[in-house]
């Protein structure tokens, strides 16, 4: 009877033992917020509104442990009282589709949506990684060794004032006068040469580009074109017809001479002369000019025709000679560069 009473007592104390070991692990289990047993990234917000990026937390006495996904999965303490569980649940329960360590998409402002979409149509993507830039106004899209780049096509007349890249120096056309000169151009062989038969030319647009300069106006026929096009503002690229003239090359010089516009407002099919298509990328801040049939070797213009009677002097001149050299001011594709993330010291 006297050695059951230890046997006794010494069980009580093992059960005793067993129920408060029993009781410190469920006080340490994590909380149903944080899954210790599948670590994922979440906030461990605190009650001053700030927060540390975690792998994972749980309770240990006063003091609560995670491992800090910021600093290389090392594991920290805060106390207890500083901790807001309610506010961590509830950012939980609003990211609860984030897989794997992503977290969900924040929702975007329409707003900025709108911004960042106006600023993109400024410097529109042509080609893989290519874009126009925000300063030039006249660019053709041509193709060096497989490579896509930008080209700006200079404007060229002796009265013009190239601080500014898209001038208007009008002349207006005669319908009794026979086909004449309308621009010489200096040298025989223009300092732009593109290696493709079809470039796409880009005419800045949606800004005042120019004000009439020049000497007193020219006539030349226009045969009658569309009215609608004297009722928009002059200067104005989108109130023009845009055609490319094959220059007739001479010694030192190159001739653009005139030529005839249907009452359609396009020009009459000549040998010399290529109508374009036109096409207003979004945003309205760049037109984009096909050629309407592949242009040979040679010399040629771009022009404008402003109205039903008059055009612009100041020509956009360049050379179609697929073996020719590299253009020296060609704008190249600029690939994005993978972004690279530096690891943070702990403060």
């Amino acid at each position: 009877m006297d050695k059951t009473k230890p046997m006794i007592t010494k069980f009580a104390l093992v059960l005793l033992l067993f129920a408060g070991v029993s009781a410190t692990q469920q006080a340490q289990q994590p909380l149903p917020s944080a899954d210790a047993t599948a670590p994922h990234r979440t906030r461990l917000i605190m009650k001053d509104g700030s927060y540390q990026i975690v792998m994972s937390y749980r309770v240990d006495g006063k003091m609560v442990r995670y491992v800090s996904a910021e600093r290389g999965g090392q594991e920290e303490e805060v106390p207890i009282e500083l901790v807001d569980f309610e506010a961590t649940k509830r950012w939980e329960q609003r990211h609860a589709a984030a897989k794997e360590g992503e977290g969900a998409a924040p929702t975007i402002d329409p707003e900025l949506l709108k911004e960042e979409a106006e600023r993109a149509s400024l410097t529109p993507e042509v080609a893989k990684d290519l874009r126009l830039p925000d300063l030039d106004n006249v660019l053709a899209l041509d193709t060096y060794r497989g490579d896509p780049q930008l080209v700006p096509l200079p404007q060229s007349d002796g009265e013009l004032n190239h601080n500014t890249a898209h001038n208007i120096l009008k002349a207006v056309v005669n319908p009794l006068s026979s086909s004449h000169q309308l621009v010489q151009l200096k040298g025989d062989r223009s300092a732009v040469q593109l290696h493709v038969d079809q470039p796409v030319i880009y005419v800045r647009i949606g800004e005042a580009t120019a004000t009439p300069s020049g000497s007193t106006p020219l006539t030349v026929d226009t045969y009658g074109a569309s009215q609608a096009m004297t009722e928009k503002h002059p200067g104005d690229p989108l109130a023009s017809r845009y055609v490319i003239v094959q220059a007739d090359v001479r010694t030192n010089s190159r001739i653009v001479s005139s030529f005839k516009i249907s009452a359609l407002g396009t020009v009459q099919q000549q040998s010399d002369v290529i109508a374009t298509t036109t096409e207003v990328l979004p945003g309205g801040h760049w037109m984009k000019l096909t050629p309407k049939q592949p242009l040979g070797f040679g010399e040629y213009a771009l022009m404008e025709v402003l109205s039903d009677k008059e055009v612009n002097l100041g020509v956009w001149d360049f050379g179609v000679h697929p073996t020719a050299s590299a253009n020296r001011d060609a704008i190249l594709p600029q690939p994005k560069r993978p972004f690279a993330l530096a690891p943070r010291r702990p403060e």
